[in-house]
């Protein structure tokens, strides 16, 4: 809901920077898309990582 009333703003003081920006975003969200799934493994990564290290631990304190 703020992000609309920024662009409402923004479309109030300065309309073609407005329209600019409405046709840039799509194609920066599909630019930065690829980072974003790299992001999400390299986090998974880590994530499998952290649990097999701390896999004996856990298992030594469930006996």
């Amino acid at each position: 809901m703020l992000k609309l009333l920024l662009f409402c703003v923004l479309f109030v003081l300065c309309w073609p920077l407005a329209l600019v920006a409405l046709v840039l975003y799509p194609i920066v969200w599909l630019l930065l898309l690829p980072f974003r799934i790299v992001g999400i493994a390299v986090d998974g990564v880590l994530e499998l990582i952290s649990a097999l290290f701390t896999l004996p631990v856990r298992l030594i304190r469930a006996i």
